[in-house]
Formats: C-alpha cells, sequence, structure tokens
C-alpha cells in the first residue's frame, strides 16, 4: 500500500532564496527575508518540536545559514529546502511548480497606480454587475479596504475591485447587499477575462456586517485560477488510476484539473478533514492540502504573534496525525513561498521553503528544487510518468 500526503504550509518560508534580490516588497529586495527565522527571533524561540525533528530548523540552516531560536532538534526525518523557477511568489506559480509545472509564461501584474485596472476590465464588471460604477480600482490590503470602502459600497452596491502585488484581481461584496451568489457568478463571469490577460486567479471575497460593527470578512471566499496550461502533479495521479483529495483551496489552484474531490473549511477544519484521510484515503492516492491561514490572517497583515501562535497550534496538531500513517504512507510538508511578518510592505517574501518528510525514513536531502516534490510523489506511488524532476524518494517495496 502506497499514499503520500503533501502539505502545503501557505507561506511558511525559510531565508531568502537565489534570487530573492529580484523581488521587492515596499521598495525593498526580499534579499534576508527568512519567515521562519524572523518569527523565532521575534518570540525569543518558537516551540515547534513536531516540525523540528523531522528537520525543520536543520532547514533553515541549510537554506539561509541561520539558527531559529528554538529550532535546533537532531533531525529524525528526510529533510531539505527547496527553491522555485518560476518567475513569482505566488500561491499559483508555487503550487504548480510542486505539482511539476513551472509557469512557462509571465504573469500579468496590475501597475501599483490609481486607477490600477484598463477601462475594458472596469466596464466589463459594470456590465456584468448592471451597476454604473466600481469602488477601489487600486492595490490594496484586503481588511483596509473593507474599512474604508465598506459603507459606500452598502450605500451604492457598487463591487469593490482591488489587487495585490500578486497577479490577482479581487472583487469583494456584501452577502446581503450584494449577494453571495451574485458575487460568484460575476467572478466567474468575468475570469476569462482576466485569464486572457494572464491574471492568474480572479478572488470573489464576500463580506458581512456594516460600519458600526465592523466588517468582516466570510469563509466563502472562491478563486477562479486560470487553468495549468499542461500536465501537473494531479493529472499523473489520476492517468495511473489513483485519486487526488483536495483539502483547502488545492481545487481552485488547479481550477479541478485533475482533483477528484475538494474538502473545505477553515485550517482548523481542514485537519479535520486531513483526519479523516488518513483513514479513508485509498491506496495509490495523494491527499494535497493547502493551510492558508499562515498567509492570508497573519503574514499579509504583518501579525508576528498570530503567525508563531498558528505554526505552534499546527505543529501540535500534525504530531497527533503522524502516528496514524500507515505503512506504505509519507506525509511531505512543505511551502509555496514566504510571507516574513517582520519584513517592509505587506507582500509575499522569495523564500525558499523547508521540505520535510515523514514514513520515508531519515537523512539530508539538501538544495532541491519545487519540481522534486512532485517527482518524489510520482516515485512513491510507482508512477510511469512523474514528470520534470528528480525523485528523493525511494519506492516503498510491493
Amino acid at each position: 500500500m502506497a499514499r503520500v500526503f503533501l502539505i502545503v504550509m501557505d507561506s511558511v518560508g525559510i531565508g531568502g532564496a537565489p534570487d530573492a534580490g529580484e523581488y521587492l516588497n515596499a521598495g525593498e529586495p526580499d534579499t534576508g527575508s527568512n519567515t521562519v527565522a524572523h518569527i523565532a527571533q521575534a518570540r525569543a524561540g518558537l516551540k515547534m518540536p513536531v516540525l523540528d525533528r523531522l528537520g525543520l530548523g536543520a532547514a533553515v540552516k541549510l537554506a539561509s545559514g541561520k539558527m531559529a531560536p528554538g529550532l535546533g532538534a537532531v533531525p529524525e526525518g528526510l529533510w531539505g529546502a527547496a527553491s522555485e523557477v518560476s518567475k513569482g511568489k505566488d500561491t499559483t506559480s508555487g503550487h504548480w511548480e510542486l505539482a511539476g509545472l513551472p509557469v512557462p509564461f509571465d504573469w500579468h501584474y496590475f501597475p501599483d497606480a490609481e486607477p490600477a485596472f484598463p477601462e475594458e476590465i472596469t466596464e466589463a464588471v459594470k456590465r456584468l454587475a448592471g451597476t454604473e460604477g466600481v469602488l477601489g480600482n487600486r492595490h490594496a490590503s484586503g481588511t483596509v479596504i473593507l474599512e474604508e470602502l465598506g459603507e459606500a459600497h452598502m450605500r451604492t452596491g457598487w463591487p469593490i475591485c482591488y489587487t495585490s502585488a500578486d497577479s490577482v484581481f479581487q472583487i469583494a461584496a456584501h452577502e446581503e447587499v450584494f449577494g453571495r451568489e451574485r458575487l460568484l457568478t460575476l467572478c466567474r463571469e468575468i475570469a476569462p477575462m482576466l485569464h486572457e490577460m494572464r491574471v492568474g486567479r480572479v478572488i470573489a471575497r464576500p463580506f458581512t456586517g456594516d460600519a458600526e460593527s465592523g466588517f468582516r470578512r466570510t469563509g466563502y471566499r472562491r478563486d477562479f485560477a486560470m487553468a495549468p496550461p499542461g500536465w501537473t502533479l494531479c493529472d499523473r495521479v489520476r492517468a495511473g488510476g489513483g485519486k487526488v483529495h483536495a483539502i483547502g483551496k488545492i481545487g481552485d489552484i488547479f481550477s479541478m484539473q485533475g482533483i477528484t474531490d475538494v474538502a473545505k473549511g477553515t485550517d482548523a477544519e481542514l485537519m479535520g478533514h486531513l483526519a479523516d484521510a488518513l483513514e479513508t484515503a485509498e491506496d495509490g492516492s495523494l491527499t494535497f492540502a493547502n493551510f492558508v491561514e499562515f498567509d492570508a490572517v497573519y503574514g499579509h497583515r504583518r501579525d508576528v504573534e498570530g503567525y508563531a501562535a498558528a505554526l505552534e497550534w499546527f505543529d501540535g496538531k500534525i504530531g497527533e496525525l503522524l502516528p496514524r500513517l500507515g505503512e506504505g504512507d509519507v506525509m511531505i510538508l512543505t511551502a509555496d513561498h514566504g510571507n516574513d511578518p517582520t519584513w517592509p510592505g505587506t507582500d509575499h517574501t522569495r523564500e525558499r521553503v523547508p521540505v520535510l518528510v515523514a514514513g520515508a525514513g531519515t537523512g539530508a536531502l539538501g538544495l532541491v528544487g519545487f519540481v522534486d516534490v512532485a517527482a518524489s510523489v510520482a516515485a512513491w506511488l510507482g508512477l510511469e510518468d512523474g514528470g520534470p524532476g528528480r525523485s528523493f524518494l525511494t519506492p516503498p517495496e510491493g
């Protein structure tokens, strides 16, 4: 029996990538960014004994030459650090490449100007939404723009359109005033136009509340992502007769290409779905999970304490699940980019990411590529087509 549980800790980077100097945050290069080490330093130590025993502290040192206070265990798993070649530090690029598909083109990014969007886009939004105008039309933090424009949105009914340093077009609307399904329909209908421009994702951001009590984003976010322009690990697993169980926003990231089923929710709920998958996932299957709150809730908001608490919570929960791995099961924990909450700006940081493996022995993997993760999963599952990359895993016998 062989199963793989591939877990992406969204934004948990471990040191500036070799090309970090080419990527900026608030005008400053990402060289020297280090999500895990800087959080650990700010807290005078992180308590993550489970991932540290797998090799997290050692991976931080390998990736950056830095020590992360509190993370100094002798590794008992397979461990290494991975670098990305796709020209982006965004969710889609990272996940596609982890699945064996480096992005073969340059994403389109909107300028940090006001207005940020060309007129043909805003006119299309107005037409599809049936409104006389749009609000926003600039780069913004998702929570801040609700504080600034939530009341105007409730008064006019106009959708709030904004972007970030990522290749995204986001639309926020009130679930009751505008309507959740109406927002999802709007995003679904405008997405092909954005994808033609090579904008990676159109994101629906429903919210509730009012000016007096405050506005709050709900859990009904939906990403309308460009379909991968080639085969990914998910397609290879399906072609080999296995199933791909997506947990979190994996289905959205891959536009459901190669995905068997999806389970969503908060990170706490996702951990429950992961626990269920350990009991129910079939032989030859891939369970592919993304835990997004490190990034969305704490990284972008530069909340060091919140990020640290989330890391420690995650470590404890993974510690409860690892003993439930069966013979032939392997769990790979990695990330898609960084989001150093101590770094300038509010955007992702271009970082190496950890590669921690439970269930496949011990040892140092060294510096590997994102695509090597996909090749390793394919090798473990006995797939003839592993795609690009080199496997760092030896398939189980039988």
